[in-house]
């Protein structure tokens, strides 16, 4: 199994290729404590920046006045879900918000108040609707004013997945929306100072602890927020996770080198696809900011989604047990285990995973690097990417589409 090998180009040197070999060490994620090994990797900090740069937003904008397809189609579902209305009525605020424990009740109704802002953001991104932007800062600026903590088991993966929504609205609407008040952004940003980065940083300074789609989902969110503030020792430092950190979430313990098998491809399909979508994310986000993340470790990430989408429309896989960086999961002898359902008939999740993932790494490396990926193509073939999906930025032919 090739966990280490490393290939990537140093972009600000002029996309020099290096490879070297390394061994990555188990102990304690103290972040703070690393030498920035991702010094290379220098953001620009271009604004609109957060997955969408200004020449995005145009040629968005063109597609959908064009009515081009796939993207016109894409954006006409996207226009009639009902968490991108401009009349969408929030559920919280709330102060405490968690996915389990004593404010599980909170999960679903938070989720979907911060689905609403970065839709809304989307929508007011597209058409310039005012109405939309108006509707992403009122749902900000209400939890601003509330939310004090995130509670429960699940508090870094919370942050991770909702934490973006916010910092990307923030983000468009920071830069393309002149009746935004300095006075709101920094309320905004004082509940992601004070709430979200905290448990980001702390998941980054604890013993790996969990499958690797958590890890992935918190560098994610803290690459959008270092952006967002301009912080280029904070971006580096989620690089440098994402890169050579200690933990499942990072793309060499995430993905084999050899065969494309992901960390969770033994435990269960969403999972999987869940923590491959975050993978898309995070280079995408590099990507807007002039560097290269698809390309490391020889295009890990494209052989993991390879692999996923191969076993998931039916073909075989090689599947290999491994110990994984915890210690406590990867013992799975088979890939995805078949499990009883409650009526007694064999549920698997084989080829019922799909999330609105795909069409963004497919647009890397097929669309603008001219790679091959023969069952992501296939895939897209019939999945449309039409349904928004709040674990992902979602709507892929519209929002990452660089075809002319």
């Amino acid at each position: 199994m090739k966990l280490n090998r490393i290939f990537f180009p140093l972009v600000a040197v002029g996309l020099m290729a290096m490879s070297c070999s390394a061994e990555f060490e188990h102990g304690v994620n103290d972040i703070d404590s690393w030498p920035l090994s991702g010094a290379n990797y220098e953001p620009s900090l271009e604004h609109p920046g957060i997955l969408h740069t200004q020449k995005d937003i145009d040629h968005i904008r063109q597609m959908v006045k064009e009515k081009q397809e796939p993207a016109y189609s894409v954006f006409q579902a996207l226009e009639k879900e009902p968490l991108a209305q401009s009349s969408y009525t929030i559920k919280g605020p709330y102060e405490v918000i968690a996915r389990d424990g004593n404010y599980g009740y909170t999960k679903r109704n938070a989720e979907q108040d911060f689905d609403a802002v970065y839709l809304n953001s989307v929508m007011w991104m597209i058409t310039q609707d005012e109405n939309y932007a108006k509707k992403s800062l009122e749902l900000m600026l209400a939890y601003a004013e509330v939310l004090k903590d995130i509670d429960g088991n699940d508090t870094a993966l919370m942050a991770g997945l909702e934490g973006i929504k916010i910092v990307y609205a923030l983000e468009m609407l920071s830069h393309t929306y002149d009746k935004i008040s300095e006075t709101d952004i920094q309320k905004v940003n004082d509940m992601l100072r004070n709430v979200f980065l905290p448990v980001w940083e702390e998941f980054y300074n604890t013993d790996p602890y969990t499958n690797g789609n958590w890890g992935l989902h918190v560098t994610k969110s803290y690459m959008a927020a270092a952006i967002l503030w301009d912080d280029v020792d904070m971006y580096k430092k989620c690089v440098n996770f994402y890169l050579y950190g200690n933990d499942n979430g990072t793309i060499s313990h995430y993905i084999d080198g050899d065969t494309g098998q992901c960390q969770e491809s033994g435990r269960d399909q969403q999972h999987t696809v869940l923590g491959l979508g975050a993978v898309s994310a995070i280079c995408e986000l590099a990507w807007k900011q002039g560097n290269d993340l698809y390309s490391a470790y020889e295009n890990r990430a494209l052989f993991g989604y390879e692999y996923t989408v191969k076993y998931n429309l039916g073909y075989d896989v090689p599947f290999e047990t491994w110990t994984d960086v915890t210690g406590k999961y990867c013992k799975w002898d088979v890939i995805s285990k078949e499990t009883k359902d409650k009526n007694g008939g064999v549920d698997t999740e084989r080829g019922n995973c799909w999330q609105p993932v795909f069409y963004m790494v497919y647009n890397h490396y097929v669309q603008r690097k001219k790679l091959s990926m023969p069952y992501t193509e296939s895939l897209l073939e019939t999945y449309t990417e039409d349904k928004y999906d709040g674990g992902h930025p979602s709507y892929g032919p519209l929002l990452f589409n660089d075809l002319k």
